[in-house]
């Protein structure tokens, strides 16, 4: 995963379609800005995850410059460091730091059992009030341990607030 500090500015480029091939064809299996990336129709067509606050045309190399790698950085007001596990979707991207990334993953399968059982039980239809209290009832362990966590997970520098590249994306200024 590449992560690119751009201290949340895309008035210039954090990379443009030729440097992200060449970090895909070299194994690079995502890259994240928290600015812009220049030739964001072309980078969406790739077969690499990439996530940026806006499209951005112009390159800078006075506004952008690679300082490091492998250093912890900021990306759009998170601490990201090296080791740490960066998921991202169709809505943005997360930063798990990777102590706590299992106890994360078991949270997020519990949270979607529940979520698509709750989905489940919407798209039946409404629901009558006793059918509620017999479900609590009859499964009452089933979901117990999806309670709020004891620290909110936000505290654990989980948004990143870039975006994935979509094809549909012109290049902004």
């Amino acid at each position: 995963m590449f992560v690119i500090d751009s201290r949340k500015d895309p008035r210039a480029a954090s990379a443009g379609s030729i440097l992200v091939t060449r970090l895909m064809k070299r194994g690079v299996a995502g890259v994240v800005t928290d600015g812009g990336f220049r030739d964001s129709p072309e980078i969406a067509q790739l077969a690499i995850p990439a996530y940026h606050r806006r499209p951005s045309a112009p390159t800078n190399l006075t506004l952008h410059q690679a300082l490091d790698i492998n250093v912890p950085i900021g990306c759009g007001d998170v601490a990201v460091w090296p080791g740490d596990v960066v998921v991202g979707d169709g809505e943005g991207v997360v930063v798990i730091p990777a102590a706590i990334a299992d106890e994360i993953a078991d949270e997020a399968t519990e949270m979607t059992a529940f979520e698509d059982f709750v989905t489940e039980k919407v798209q039946r239809g409404p629901l009558d009030p006793r059918a509620v209290s017999s479900h609590r009832r009859e499964e009452p362990r089933r979901f117990r341990s999806v309670a709020p966590p004891a620290r909110p997970v936000n505290s654990a520098r989980t948004r990143c607030g870039a975006q994935p590249v979509t094809p549909t994306e012109g290049s902004g200024g």
